[in-house]
């Protein structure tokens, strides 16, 4: 369409076909998947479907088809996060954590019927959970996670396949524990040894980890690599005496031969991450393929694919057109998949053959693909902050049919991402197309403390929750105000869980933002620590101080205690059940609002938790989210309902 034959009508005021029921209903994420003979099975959220984890697979027409029924959900609650929550058998058979009660389950995947219970009704609900799956002969390896009293205990133990242990806890075996937590259960080729990572409080496992093996028959446990200040992930055996592994020793996250006996060897050392803070268990970052070759995925910023030759620490990248981010799957001989996508191309499982370089669609995010006419370009840019560089991606306003009258500028959504050890790239995101086709920019800001790009980034944040995040962001859409692409007096600012935190921080120590909206925010912290789950209950030690030492700067930093800051409208949104941001940290801030009389809105769902997952959730969040930006920003957008705020 011509710019003549173009609507002319305010920014956030555009009409657009994307709708929040269609990021609900036509969206449903892929997430692991593996090769079962001939066929690819994936696991992947049904929000049509309360929320659950269904593991599928297509048919001989192509069509896809359900592995795992409803209501079952193969989803495990290990560190809250998850991770390899289920697995396949040679035989096909699924081997799969239940959500409802954390107990194991195998589904023969030949003759269909009901899921048969490998492991024990537990003595509390859900108070023990097994998670990063490994079929090993007869038996399942795995991580166990049991909570009692108030106290959590995690260990590698093996479940026998054959359904023994359903009725007798003690068929269970117990392999090895020491440590607070566990990952990458792995055993040799021949048997004799398991290796695993280990780590404990208050260490997260992007902080330091250590690479221990365990000698089966004379119990013999040995620390080959890492410690406090040294983060090693995803340990492969290479035969029975060496293993692959990641550690970021340099400073960045980089592959290494690690023997038995005798120092690590780097095998293509260079400033980039071929790994990622390990927020869920069972993350992959390189695999081996059949010629003693390495598939390798790195990141500086954004991912790029490549064959590495440990013999002679040569890379070969793979030449994917659009491609931004890439998680390595299963592998079967040249055939490997991988769930990627990027700012024009859908995230999505697919087959890449490593011989041709064909990259086959097997399952999309999305089933009604958004029309690429209003579609935002990503572009990736680099501002000035206070004496650092802070890396951001900006989508402007785009939607064919319509432009904004001449001089004027768009409002600008900051999207903070959680963690805040955690990194974005260019993605074609329905919830950005769906606020950039109505007029509505958005910056998505990798601030100090993100991963991707190095160590020292990484832990700029360090004992500075608080402050870099909201310094960064800060310099970012200001950047982008003095680039005159946004209009200064309408920048809103939008994030969830620890993102959340940042947002409420930036509204109460920084005057730039005219809104901002929490999904699930931090909101205080000294009752935070103690509500929270184990995995991150001392996370902030390293975010903000031990305490009882860091006792004041836990009351300092809180956004609930520094709202006399604030001056502009907020938009609070929490699952009430949601064990990692318990709904206590939204209400104390909204309880602060009320006292301050500022105007705002706190919507609550109930059977919600970290992350909606349910249809009626999301569209109500986000149809919220933008009646609230058009009442602050000043536009009305068509078709969407009108949000009550609070007023004084």
């Amino acid at each position: 369409m011509t710019p003549s034959s173009q609507t002319v009508a305010p920014y956030g005021s555009w009409t657009s076909p994307i709708t929040a029921a269609d990021l609900a209903a036509s969206g449903h994420p892929v997430d692991s998947g593996c090769f079962v003979g001939d066929q690819v099975w994936w696991s992947e959220l049904r929000p049509t479907e309360n929320g659950r984890i269904a593991i599928r697979r297509l048919d001989d027409d192509g069509r896809v088809i359900d592995v795992l029924p409803a209501p079952w959900n193969a989803r495990t609650r290990v560190h809250e996060y998850g991770g390899g929550a289920w697995t396949v058998t040679d035989d096909a058979t699924l081997v799969f954590t239940e959500f409802s009660n954390q107990r194991l389950y195998r589904l023969d995947g030949a003759a269909g019927g009901t899921p048969k219970p490998l492991t024990p009704i537990p003595s509390a609900p859900a108070s023990v959970r097994f998670a990063d799956l490994t079929v090993v002969g007869a038996d399942v390896w795995c991580v166990r996670e049991s909570h009692t009293d108030g106290k959590v205990v995690r260990d590698i133990c093996v479940v026998p396949l054959d359904g023994s242990a359903a009725d007798d806890a003690t068929e269970i075996r117990p392999i090895v524990g020491g440590s607070d937590f566990l990952a990458y259960p792995r055993l040799s080729p021949d048997g004799a040894r398991l290796a695993w990572i280990a780590w404990d409080h208050p260490q997260m496992p992007w902080d330091g980890t250590e690479l221990r093996v365990l000698t089966l028959s004379s119990g013999r446990v040995d620390v080959l690599i890492g410690g406090p200040e040294e983060s090693v992930l995803q340990p492969e055996w290479d035969g029975d005496m060496a293993l692959h592994a990641i550690s970021d020793r340099s400073g960045w996250w980089n592959l290494y031969r690690v023997p038995l006996s005798g120092e690590p060897v780097p095998l293509c050392p260079m400033d980039a991450d071929f790994g990622g803070p390990l927020w869920q268990l069972g993350a992959a970052w390189h695999a081996a393929l059949d010629d003693g070759t390495l598939l390798t995925a790195r990141t500086v910023g954004t991912d790029t694919l490549a064959v590495l030759d440990p013999g002679i620490g040569k890379l070969h990248d793979i030449a994917l057109e659009g491609i931004s981010s890439v998680v390595i799957g299963d592998v079967a001989g040249r055939r490997v998949l991988l769930r990627c996508g990027g700012a024009r191309v859908p995230s999505g499982l697919r087959v890449l053959d490593l011989d041709t370089g064909a990259l086959t669609d097997i399952r999309l995010g999305v089933d009604d693909l958004p029309d690429a006419a209003y579609l935002p370009e990503a572009r990736s840019l680099t501002f000035e902050g206070p004496d650092r560089e802070v890396h951001a991606i900006v989508y402007a306003p785009a939607n064919v049919d319509y432009r904004a009258p001449d001089g004027e500028l768009p409002p600008y959504i900051a999207f903070v991402h959680g963690g805040p050890t955690a990194h974005v790239a260019p993605a074609m995101n329905p919830v950005y197309a769906y606020f950039t086709s109505r007029g509505i920019g958005v910056i998505d800001v990798n601030y100090g403390g993100s991963s991707g790009f190095g160590r020292e980034y990484r832990g700029r944040l360090r004992g500075q929750w608080g402050i870099v995040d909201v310094e960064d962001t800060v310099a970012a859409v200001r950047g982008l105000a003095a680039a005159g692409l946004a209009d200064p007096d309408r920048l809103a600012i939008e994030g969830g869980s620890a993102g959340g935190w940042t947002v409420l921080s930036a509204l109460t120590t920084s005057d730039v933002f005219a809104c901002g909206v929490s999904y699930y925010g931090v909101a205080e912290l000294v009752e935070f620590v103690k509500e929270t789950h184990d995995f991150e209950s001392r996370y902030i030690d390293g975010l903000i101080g031990p305490l009882p030492e860091a006792a004041d700067l836990y009351t300092r930093r809180a956004p609930v205690g520094n709202v006399d800051g604030l001056s502009c409208p907020v938009l609070l949104l929490q699952g009430l059940s949601d064990p990692i941001v318990p709904p206590s940290q939204a209400e104390r801030f909204r309880e602060a609002l009320l006292r301050k009389g500022i105007p705002h809105a706190y919507l609550a769902y109930e059977g919600e938790a970290h992350g909606f997952r349910k249809l009626e959730t999301i569209v109500s969040a986000r149809e919220a989210e933008m009646s609230f930006y058009g009442q602050v920003l000043g536009f009305r957008t068509p078709g969407i309902p009108q949000l009550e705020l609070w007023r004084p």
